[in-house]
């Protein structure tokens, strides 16, 4: 399978990645209401726990929506698609290690380790999208923590809008790519 056709595939069959950020936006507004309403162990277990299960999440989703929620085995991208899902899981220690610092830096710490997860989705999905949500998310995490508000929460309600927008916007262009590029009728996407 040629690039192009592999890209179209992972867009068509995760839906721009529309249900895999409206988990995580949900995950990070989650965490945020617990942040802001509840203490800050429990809105940090919140994010850190609820990430293993977006994955299981996204894909129940994306079978509600009536999408396959798998690649072919043909896919070239189907083992960057597992290394992608993996490189945010193995950066938590650096996020553990600036929270551990400074309470205030988890959700900054944690928005530039998930814009860096999403700066491969530019490939994987042929989407320039995740490159401006990866920059994004870099950008505003410093920003907060070099010079944001003291609020412990911010970071996550900024992160769960930045998914929120993604969701969408990743999801209106699959349709209109599907609209002028009509997928054959055997497409399971």
């Amino acid at each position: 399978m040629e690039i192009g056709a592999a890209q179209k595939e992972v867009r068509f069959a995760f839906h721009g990645g529309f249900a895999g950020q409206l988990v995580s936006a949900t995950l990070w507004a989650a965490s945020a209401a617990v942040g802001t309403w509840g203490t800050t162990r429990n809105a940090i277990l919140v994010l850190v726990l609820g990430g293993f299960l977006i994955f299981p999440f996204t894909t129940l989703l994306l079978r509600a929506l009536g999408h396959r929620a798998a690649l072919s085995r043909d896919n070239t991208l189907n083992q960057l698609a597992v290394q992608v899902a993996f490189s945010l899981p193995l950066a938590l220690p650096v996020v553990g290690a600036a929270a551990l610092y400074r309470i205030e830096w988890f959700y900054p710490a944690f928005m530039v380790a998930l814009g860096a997860h999403y700066l491969p989705f530019t490939f994987l999905y042929g989407m320039r999208l995740f490159a401006a949500l990866a920059g994004a998310l870099v950008a505003a995490g410093v920003g907060l923590g070099m010079r944001g508000p003291p609020s412990f929460t911010a970071g996550a309600w900024l992160t769960a809008l930045l998914l929120l927008a993604a969701a969408f916007a990743g999801r209106a262009a699959v349709l209109r790519e599907r609209q002028a590029w009509p997928a054959p009728e055997a497409d399971p996407c």
